[in-house]
């Protein structure tokens, strides 16, 4: 007899038991997406699922399917892509992070003018823009196209983490290799290298210096004094000796 007292005695423990752990995983599951919208909200860079599934696994103490944890997803995102929502839950670079939607760039831009002390000098732009449509790609490449020094627009790519070295080419003297970092990748809020805009998309005429028309024409002409005007007594391009100038002094950040 006081064996099957202590039989059901612990029946009774361990179903106690199980409908605690059923109850708690109910709860769970009943919560699952606002467990999810938390721990993207609190997280500082795109969280991939896997990161966001073991999260929860630990503090909850129990196993999440994954397919439980796609599904879910997929609601949060499908929540705030509603327009009720200044924000939303966008996938970037595998990840997913809150970001405010377009209608509001423009609101947010002004905010972070009025915040940030400095921006990026107009140098520094193009250096980035040649590192992100040609990389990997080394300094004398990106200074080949500029036509002047990149030195100081690297160095200062490199303080803000928006490029990184990637390596060292094989070439003379072994230069390194620079390539857009996952910095980047959060800061224009993309997936991937291939969603950077296409060239074929800018208008040439709006992002072209000078009179192409007139270009064309001189190079037409082939007299001596187009040659006098274009080169240089050594046979050296004037542009690239007028071009010349102290980086430090030149691409210097300006102050907003």
């Amino acid at each position: 007899m006081l064996r099957i007292a202590y039989s059901l005695l612990f029946s009774k423990w361990l179903r106690s038991i199980l409908d605690f752990l059923l109850s708690l995983h109910l709860n769970i599951m009943d919560k699952l997406d606002q467990h999810i919208e938390s721990i993207i909200f609190s997280s500082e860079h795109p969280i991939t699922i896997k990161e966001i599934k073991e999260c929860l696994e630990q503090s909850m103490e129990t196993k999440i399917k994954k397919v439980m944890m796609e599904e879910a997803m997929k609601r949060v995102v499908e929540k705030y892509s509603d327009e009720q929502y200044p924000f939303e839950v966008v996938e970037i670079s595998d990840g997913y992070q809150f970001l405010t939607k377009g209608a509001y760039h423009h609101t947010i831009g002004t905010l972070l003018k009025q915040k940030a002390k400095k921006r990026l000098s107009k140098a520094a732009l193009e250096t980035l823009a040649i590192i992100a449509y040609k990389q990997p790609t080394t300094k004398s490449q990106a200074e080949a196209i500029r036509g002047v020094s990149c030195d100081y627009s690297i160095q200062k790519l490199l303080e803000k983490e928006l490029i990184s070295i990637v390596g060292r080419s094989d070439g003379p003297g072994k230069p390194l290799i620079y390539a857009t970092s996952e910095k980047f990748m959060n800061y224009f809020g993309l997936k991937s290298i291939k969603d950077l805009p296409k060239l074929k998309d800018f208008n040439l005429e709006e992002n072209t210096i000078g009179d192409i028309a007139k270009i064309e024409e001189e190079v037409k002409q082939d007299s001596p004094e187009v040659i006098e005007v274009t080169e240089h007594p050594n046979n050296e391009p004037v542009a690239e000796s007028q071009t010349e100038v102290n980086p430090t002094h030149e691409e210097e950040e300006t102050d907003q």
